[in-house]
């Protein structure tokens, strides 16, 4: 109900009754979703529907009133009777909604379940409000839970926080226990991407949580990248050890500078190379990609221009390791 009041698109939507996993499987049928079970120990269901979508189907103990004071902010806490135009809003969220206020229903919130001291600076962030004086002292005061959701669960709300999310995270004593800072704050371009914020803030002590394999090599090469010298070989070695993230580890080191070129750099780039590793007359091994790697380069640099002069390097340097490397 909250996105709802807020004239936002409709994602997730959470429906209350009395036998919910009938609901959702009716449902589903009606809407080609399809329905599985959200947590068998309480009963609730989910239908996935396109979009990324979803509607939870979940057990109402007894009144609706009473499931309403389980939720976090009073602005989750606002329910409309399926059927009817009546509005259920006993804690008032539309009006800490026109205030632009976040307002706990109880002072046991993040007790229950301490996920919500990183939704609350993140609701904060996505809809421009604010946690009012008591709510934010309640958060506060019980900040050293934050580590205990699982790590999935915390990364989830992380993903969704812009740096002034991060900024105000920092502010509440929240990130220092989650291993973050904002040193890197100081010189890191600001770029608009979920996991490059996540880098630039965790550094690698992101692996500490539960992340994907690609975001683990996003973060490790990002963390390792250093300031490549701007001309076309230094850029080249840059891009080799880097891409398809180079742009991305220029903006970690705040090398802005060096745009312009990386972009001049990887629009001029060959489409095939000189030389094939057949054509070296070497066996096959670690030797014909060290050689072809070098042949690259040296054509970046604009020293090997043919396939005669890529071929003539190979047969000088075979067998030879470059100590300018």
């Amino acid at each position: 109900m909250r996105d709802w009041a807020l004239g936002r698109p409709l994602l997730d939507l959470d429906v209350v009754l009395s036998e919910p996993e009938a609901a959702a499987r009716a449902f589903a049928r009606r809407s080609g979703g399809s329905p599985f079970p959200l947590s068998e120990r309480h009963g609730a269901w989910r239908v996935a529907l396109d979009e990324g979508r979803t509607v939870d189907f979940t057990p109402l103990p007894r009144t609706i009133e009473e499931d309403l004071a389980t939720r976090d902010f009073t602005l989750n806490a606002i329910a409309k009777r399926v059927g009817s135009d009546e509005i259920v809003d006993p804690y008032d969220g539309r009006g800490d909604l026109g205030a632009k206020r976040l307002r706990a229903v109880s002072d046991s919130v993040f007790q229950d379940d301490p996920l919500r001291l990183l939704r609350g600076p993140r609701l904060e962030d996505e809809l421009g409000l604010r946690l009012e004086p008591e709510t934010e002292a309640l958060l506060r005061r019980d900040a050293a839970l934050v580590r205990r959701p699982s790590g999935e669960r915390i990364l989830g709300e992380l993903r969704r926080l812009s740096f002034e999310g991060f900024r105000r995270l920092d502010e509440l004593g929240l990130l220092a226990p989650l291993h973050g800072s904002l040193a890197r704050l100081a010189h890191a371009d600001r770029l608009e991407h979920p996991d490059y914020r996540l880098v630039v803030v965790f550094g690698d002590e992101l692996e500490r949580l539960p992340i994907s394999n690609e975001l683990r090599r996003f973060t490790r090469t990002l963390v390792a990248a250093q300031r490549p010298e701007p001309d076309p070989r230094g850029l080249h070695r840059f891009r080799r050890s880097t891409e398809p993230w180079a742009h991305e580890a220029l903006a970690f080191l705040g090398a802005t500078d060096l745009y312009q070129p990386l972009q001049a750099a990887r629009r001029s780039e060959p489409k095939q190379p000189l030389v094939r590793g057949g054509e070296l007359g070497l066996p096959p091994g670690p030797e014909v990609g060290r050689l072809l790697e070098e042949i690259a380069e040296e054509r970046a640099a604009g020293t090997i221009s043919s396939k005669e002069e890529a071929l003539e390097y190979a047969r000088q340097h075979a067998g030879s390791v470059r100590g300018d490397r």
